[in-house]
C-alpha cells in the first residue's frame, strides 16, 4: 500500500467508528518490510523476511474507550473492529482524563524532507546482508585470541505510518533503517568471554564499516578474557559512553507523566529543583536529521518540539501525553507513543546529555583507583527512593592505568546522589537517540572479592 492508501485506510476505521456508535476515535496504520541475514563460520545460517500492515483502533463513547488491533484490511474486518471497539469501550470504567487533542492542539505543518527519516536508495538484498555480516565475522576472527564468532548479523528494515482522528488529524511519514552487528567469543572453557559491537543508521550510506565493526567486537571480547572480581569496597565507576545512557534512562523514566502520576517516581517532589550538576542540560530535541527518535507529531497528533527536560541541573517539567497531563494538572509537551494493540503512553524521543571538556582518558587517569564499566545484567532500582543497585563487568582501573579485566560484582548507589556528582566525558556519537558521553561517578559500592 502507499501513503494516501494508508490515509485512507485510516479514514475508513474513523467512519466505521462513527457508524458503530464511537464519539470519537482515532486509527493508526504501520505497513513495514523487514529483512535479517545471519551468518556463522563463514556460511549462512538463517535469513528473514517479513512483510505486513496492522491497524489500530480506539474509540471513545464518553469518557470510556477500547482498544482494537488486526493485520487484516479488509471492509468486514473494519466494520467488526469498529464493533467490537465501541462494544468493549460501553463496558469500560469511566476514564476522567481520557479523549483526543482539540483541534487547535493540532501538527498542522512538518517538513518531512529536513528530518531525512527515509532513504530512498533501493533495498538492499539478503546477498547484501550476508556479505556485510560475513565481513564483520571475518574481522572479528581476525583479531588474534577470538575462537569463534557466536552471531554476525545484517539487517535492514523500512515502515510506513499513518495516523488520522476524528477531531480532524490525518499525516503519516516514512522510514528505515539499516543495521549490521557481531558478536565475538575469546578464550576457552571456563575462562570464555563475549562482547559486541554494532550499528544502525537510517541511511545506509552512514552505516560503519563492516571490518571496523568485527575487529571492535574481537578486540573487546579478548580484552575480557581472564576477568576476575575486583575489591570490596566504595570506589568511583567510569560508566563507558556505551552504557553510560542507561543513567539517564533511569531519570527519563522517573520524570515520565505516568510513573509521576501514580507515585511511583523518585522524582515526584523534584520538580525545579536540581537533579544535575550545575551547568549539565538534558536536552529533548525530536526534529534532529537522520535520527531515530525523531518525529513530526506525536501519537496523538500533536506538534513535537524540542525542551528542556533538565536545564542548568534543575529538572523543569515532564514528560506527558495528554491523559497523563491533565491528570497533573498540566499541558502535554507532544510525547505520545503507541502501537497498534494500546492507546497512547508518554515516551521520550531524542535526547542529549551536554558532554564535558575532558575526554574518558583523562577521567580514567584523575579516578585514580575505581571502575570503568563496560556492561551490565540485571537491574534493580527502587522507582520510589531510586535506590541502584546492577551488575557489571568492565576493566579495574588502578592508579589512573587500566590493569585487568573483572567481573561478577555488583555496583550499588543512589540514583539522586549519583546524578547529582556525575562528570561527563567529551565521547558522545551524536549519531544516536540518546547522545550520553562516559560518565565518571565518585563513591558508589562495589561488591566483589
Amino acid at each position: 500500500m502507499t501513503p494516501s492508501d494508508l490515509s485512507s485506510l485510516t479514514a475508513r476505521l474513523i467512519e466505521a467508528a462513527k457508524s458503530a456508535g464511537a464519539d470519537a476515535s482515532d486509527a493508526i496504520a504501520i505497513q513495514g518490510t523487514s529483512l535479517s541475514v545471519d551468518v556463522r563460520e563463514g556460511a549462512l545460517e538463517q535469513a528473514e523476511r517479513s512483510e505486513g500492515i496492522d491497524l489500530g483502533l480506539r474509540v471513545f463513547v464518553g469518557q470510556k474507550q477500547a482498544n482494537v488491533s488486526s493485520s487484516d484490511t479488509s471492509d468486514r474486518i473494519v466494520e467488526e473492529m469498529a464493533a467490537r471497539a465501541v462494544a468493549m469501550a460501553q463496558e469500560a470504567p469511566d476514564d476522567p482524563h481520557a479523549g483526543l487533542a482539540a483541534p487547535d492542539q493540532l501538527a498542522s505543518d512538518w517538513d518531512m524532507a529536513a528530518l531525512e527519516l527515509y532513504d530512498d536508495t533501493p533495498e538492499p538484498s539478503a546477498a547484501d546482508l550476508q556479505q556485510d555480516a560475513l565481513e564483520a565475522e571475518a574481522a572479528a576472527m581476525a583479531v588474534q585470541g577470538v575462537e569463534q564468532v557466536q552471531q554476525a548479523t545484517g539487517a535492514y528494515g523500512a515502515r510506513d505510518i499513518w495516523l488520522a482522528a476524528s477531531n480532524g488529524f490525518s499525516g503519516g511519514y516514512r522510514r528505515t533503517d539499516r543495521a549490521l552487528s557481531c558478536v565475538a567469543i575469546a578464550g576457552t572453557g571456563a575462562g570464555m568471554e563475549r562482547d559486541y559491537d554494532g550499528d544502525s543508521r537510517i541511511f545506509q550510506s552512514d552505516l560503519r564499516a563492516a571490518a571496523d565493526i568485527g575487529q571492535n567486537a574481537g578486540t573487546r571480547a579478548v580484552e575480557r578474557v581472564g576477568a576476575r572480581k575486583p575489591p570490596t569496597g566504595a570506589y568511583p565507576v567510569l560508566f563507558d559512553e556505551r552504557i553510560s545512557s542507561s543513567l539517564i534512562g533511569h531519570l527519563l523514566v522517573a520524570a515520565n507523566g505516568s510513573s509521576v502520576a501514580r507515585g511511583a517516581s523518585w522524582l515526584r517532589d523534584l520538580l525545579g529543583q536540581q537533579v544535575l550538576p550545575v551547568g549539565l542540560n538534558l536536552i529533548e530535541d525530536p526534529h534532529r536529521p537522520r535520527t531515530t527518535g525523531t518525529r513530526p507529531f506525536d501519537a496523538e497528533g500533536l506538534p513535537t518540539r524540542r525542551r528542556a527536560i533538565v536545564e542548568d541541573g534543575v529538572l523543569t517539567g515532564w514528560t506527558l501525553d495528554l491523559a497523563t497531563g491533565r491528570k497533573l494538572g498540566m499541558p502535554s509537551t507532544g510525547n505520545a507513543a503507541r502501537g497498534t494493540a494500546s492507546p497512547p503512553s508518554p515516551s521520550t524521543w531524542n535526547v542529549t546529555l551536554d558532554s564535558g571538556t575532558v575526554s574518558r582518558a583523562d577521567l580514567i587517569r584523575d579516578m585514580g583507583t575505581g571502575l570503568l564499566v563496560t556492561s551490565m545484567i540485571g537491574s534493580t532500582i527502587n522507582p520510589n527512593t531510586g535506590d541502584y543497585s546492577r551488575g557489571a563487568a568492565g576493566i579495574w582501573v588502578e592508579n589512573g592505568e587500566l590493569t585487568y579485566p573483572v567481573n561478577e560484582c555488583t555496583i550499588a548507589g543512589s540514583l539522586p546522589d549519583m546524578l547529582r556528582a556525575m562528570v561527563p566525558a567529551n565521547d558522545a556519537r551524536t549519531h544516536l537517540s540518546r547522545v550520553v558521553p562516559s560518565l565518571l561517578v565518585s563513591g558508589m559500592t562495589l561488591a566483589g572479592s
